[in-house]
């Protein structure tokens, strides 16, 4: 593939926390070089779902400019969009098709057509399907074949794994998009998204759990001998852990959020008893001594229900530690926690690790885009590219030449900062952002500088 005629594909990720557009092109090694990048602090969805629609808006639009900041080059039309959230459901089916003509090799065209008939399957009122993914085909009587196309066969059929969701959610989400001035060139389930981006095919051949710990859900997706056997969205994620601290120590969003990040471990026993923050009284109250090991007790318990829930859906497809020579992989946000690799072994029994999308990025780029949370917004561009190679869709964008940012691909210190700016409470100063690296600098050496009196007028 000539990379300089291949198209620039955009991914956005909008989640409970965050929404990220990231544009990118192969490029002749078949590497993703990062062409554009932005992100903003999302308000309008709650997990994974979009409740808020000028809220939303506002928040792509900002990721959007935040894009074209990086990268004036570009032009953005048509994105490819993830979608989670507690509506998400799956089911398995099985179809087939009698060939007009046995004697003649299988078509392409006859596996979009069965897959087609698949999108006619009987799902609730109020669902829509989001896609159809054939798990394994089979021709008369041969089964387990991954490609039918080739084959001489009376009768081919396949499995089916059905992802479908609620009707007026996904509106919601193509309404925000569109809103903004972008077309959906495709909504893709999050976990798929990930997974593409963190796993390698030796991995779908070992049979791998993926769990993304987002802000809002976890999602998780089960492969088994290069089969995606299982999906599920499950509908705890980072935020469900920051109001648990905020709930059990009674401190402020901010500082919950600011404590998990910093102090917080997912096992309670390697946390040190001896350990305090000191928190300030709100108002003249006394200042707080929180137990480092009790932080870590909270953290423990949510993700413990989260692993719970990804051991129920293992064992739910019928694969267990033995199946699953791969293990589990856990990305996103969420997966940053300390001690959580640890954490998953000891409840799901499988071996775990964090899965980076570095495996499919162009060497050289910044730390930043390399980071667990952004595996969903890279894996929507491997799904576009993936759509572009086997002519699944038809892309019409003008393949203009756009280079490389150098702000991308040389580590800058504003880059890498910025995440943990974004951690810490808000300032609401009219100055707040020449301040901003100043309350970093005090965060580091001391968290009681981050609660001021201010940020309480902010924190409802």
């Amino acid at each position: 593939m000539n990379h300089n005629e291949s198209p620039i594909i955009v991914g956005l990720d909008i989640g409970t926390t965050k929404i990220a557009a990231i544009a990118g092109r192969k490029n002749e090694h078949g590497k993703l070089e990062i062409l554009g990048f932005g992100r903003a602090n999302s308000n309008g969805v709650q997990h994974g779902q979009v409740l808020n629609i000028d809220q939303t808006i506002k928040a792509i639009q900002q990721a959007l400019l935040h894009c074209y900041e990086s990268n004036p080059e570009l032009e953005i039309n048509e994105v490819y969009v993830g979608i989670a959230g507690h509506h998400i459901k799956s089911l398995q089916t099985r179809g087939d098709i009698v060939r007009q003509d046995a004697e003649t090799e299988i078509q392409r065209w006859e596996i979009d057509q069965l897959l087609n008939n698949q999108r006619k399957t009987f799902i609730p009122a109020g669902d829509q399907i989001i896609d159809v993914i054939p798990q394994d085909f089979h021709v008369d009587n041969i089964q387990n074949i991954k490609d039918p196309v080739g084959y001489n066969g009376v009768k081919v059929g396949a499995n089916f794994h059905i992802i479908t969701g609620d009707r007026n959610a996904i509106r919601n989400i193509n309404r925000a998009v569109e809103r903004s001035g972008l077309a959906t060139k495709d909504l893709v389930l999050q976990p798929l998204a990930s997974a593409s981006a963190v796993m390698s095919d030796i991995d779908m051949e070992a049979g791998v759990a993926i769990l993304d710990i987002g802000g809002g859900t976890s999602d998780l997706a089960v492969f088994y001998e290069g089969i995606l056997k299982h999906t599920a969205v499950i509908p705890f994620g980072g935020e469900n852990i920051t109001n648990d601290i905020r709930m059990g120590l009674g401190v402020l969003k901010s500082q919950a959020e600011a404590m998990k990040v910093q102090f917080g471990s997912a096992l309670a026993d390697e946390a040190k008893s001896n350990a305090y923050i000191t928190i300030p009284g709100l108002k003249g109250m006394p200042a707080k001594e929180i137990s480092v090991k009790n932080l870590a007790a909270i953290i423990q318990a949510r993700m413990s229900e989260i692993l719970d829930f990804v051991t129920y859906h293992i064992k739910q497809v019928g694969l267990d530690s033995r199946a699953l020579n791969g293990g589990i992989i856990l990305t996103g946000g969420g997966s940053q926690l300390k001690h959580l690799i640890q954490l998953t072994e000891y409840t799901t029994g499988l071996n775990a690790r964090i899965g980076l999308p570095n495996e499919h990025l162009a060497p050289n780029h910044i730390e930043e885009l390399k980071k667990p949370m952004y595996a969903t917004c890279l894996g929507l561009i491997l799904k576009g590219y993936s759509d572009y190679d086997h002519n699944r869709k038809e892309f019409t964008e003008q393949y203009k030449k756009v280079a490389v940012p150098r702000t991308l691909t040389v580590e800058l210190e504003a880059d890498a900062i910025q995440e943990e700016q974004e951690v810490i409470a808000v300032n609401t100063n009219a100055n707040a952002s020449a301040r901003k690296q100043k309350f970093w600098d005090k965060f580091k050496n001391n968290l009681i500088d981050l609660f001021k009196e201010e940020e309480d007028q902010v924190i409802r």
